[in-house]
């Protein structure tokens, strides 16, 4: 769930045999942690809807979740948040657990959770909403950070959330035409293939995979925007999923001239990759990044305002060393770290699972998830309105932008050599 590297292995570990304590625990009829907090709704001023779309049904399409202001239609259902059960499989083979045991578990417990956004809403037309493209950590999937898509959603932003088909998502899914000739090629034909998380083979260099992989994440995130504007300027779209939502009602809604893109984890990586690809990405938003993937070119070619939004327990000296690579004398790149925040702080995990078992999986720090979740959106949400220069009142919250809050540091809590890099001219 989104944890790199040998830090994943060890959680990985953990997860085992806490797993099994806790169902055991709990179908026993134990009642001393509660199973799930629920997913904090948005607190902005607009409804939130989303949808899914996957364009081309073969792999090298695009498959995504859009967030969005919605009509206020209260008889339509919310989003089923892990919509299906191949990405609890694909969850147990990220953490190396036996597939039947965690497809049981989740199901018992996640299967009837959702997001607090309408399911296939009709989008709200009349205004021009600013672009985000958002980009998963490693080991997760399209709808794992529906809290921070949501409430950004409910502050008048669309947003496109990808899920990478670059073998690093714990599952996802394209379709493929059957090898009969005998099958007429209609979408009730097609076969669903699913793709599942790669892990390193023997001996197995880490690096090679995940630069090739961040260069695709970056790829994926370019041609999920290229989507989004071309539906705006009135192109039509085919969605591979058949799902009942107009998408001729996004035209000339988007605002072309505010778009940026936000990740965790590997996704934050992806986020400086794409900033050092495309030009049309205003900003970025780096939520505990996971730098090793970034070729050493990337540090020169990026040119835009880059935030960096940190959790107080998983960076170290080497990864802190090259996000300080990318500080400038010119541009605007700021770091804070969230005192008693851990990596799991970002995605939506943090909120379902009960205080005792979210520290020992990790997923929650010794801070409240929904405060830091709140520094976390605030922080965003003042940055955004800086750099794509948005005439809203998210300014309120500039402060968090230099660390200065009960519960921020301003850099990072990481000792760091005397000696750090130099800034990039």
């Amino acid at each position: 769930m989104a944890v790199p590297g040998m830090a994943r292995k060890r959680v990985g570990a953990v997860c085992a045999v806490t797993m099994c304590r806790y169902w055991s625990a709990n179908t026993m009829g134990s009642t001393s942690s509660t199973p799930f907090q629920g997913i904090p709704g948005g607190k902005g001023p607009y409804t939130v809807g989303c949808t899914d779309l996957m364009t081309d049904h073969t792999s090298q399409g695009s498959f995504l979740r859009l967030y969005y202001p919605c009509l206020d239609c209260k008889d339509l259902e919310q989003a089923q948040w892990i919509p299906r059960k191949e990405y609890y499989l694909g969850l147990a083979d990220t953490l190396k657990l036996n597939r039947t045991f965690v497809n049981r578990f989740f199901n018992h417990y996640f299967g009837t959770v959702t997001c607090p956004a309408k399911w296939n809403a009709p989008f709200r037309p009349g205004e021009k909403y600013p672009l985000i493209i958002f980009s998963h950590g490693l080991g997760a999937f399209r709808t794992l950070y529906s809290a921070i898509c949501i409430e950004i959603a409910s502050q008048g932003f669309v947003i496109a959330a990808v899920e990478h088909r670059d073998e690093s998502a714990s599952a996802t899914y394209f379709q493929e035409k059957p090898t009969s000739q005998t099958c007429e090629q209609s979408p009730e034909a097609l076969k669903e293939v699913w793709m599942y998380y790669r892990t390193l083979k023997a001996g197995e260099q880490e690096f090679p995979l995940r630069y090739q992989q961040v260069l695709q994440r970056g790829e994926e995130c370019i041609k999920a925007l290229n989507i989004i504007l071309d539906i705006n300027a009135g192109k039509q779209v085919t969605n591979a999923l058949h799902l009942n939502f107009d998408w001729n009602t996004i035209q000339g809604c988007i605002d072309v001239n505010r778009i940026a893109t936000v990740g965790h984890s590997f996704g934050a990586a992806t986020v400086v990759q794409c900033l050092a690809q495309d030009a049309r990405f205003r900003c970025g938003i780096a939520l505990d990044v996971w730098m090793f993937p970034l070729g050493e070119e990337v540090y020169s070619a990026v040119h835009q305002p880059l935030f960096f939004i940190n959790s107080e327990r998983f960076h170290w000296t080497r990864n802190i060393l090259q996000i300080k690579k990318l500080d400038s004398a010119t541009v605007d790149r700021r770091m804070i770290t969230i005192k008693g925040a851990v990596h799991q702080s970002f995605p939506d995990f943090t909120f379902l699972t009960g205080t005792l078992v979210g520290k020992i999986f990790k997923l929650k720090g010794s801070i409240d998830p929904h405060v830091a979740i709140d520094i976390i959106n605030k922080a965003s949400l003042a940055f955004l309105q800086k750099h794509l220069a948005l005439q809203r009142d998210f300014n309120q919250w500039d402060a968090f932008l230099d660390g200065k809050g009960d519960h921020l540091i301003q850099g990072t809590n990481i000792v760091l050599p005397a000696t750090e890099p130099k800034a990039v001219e």
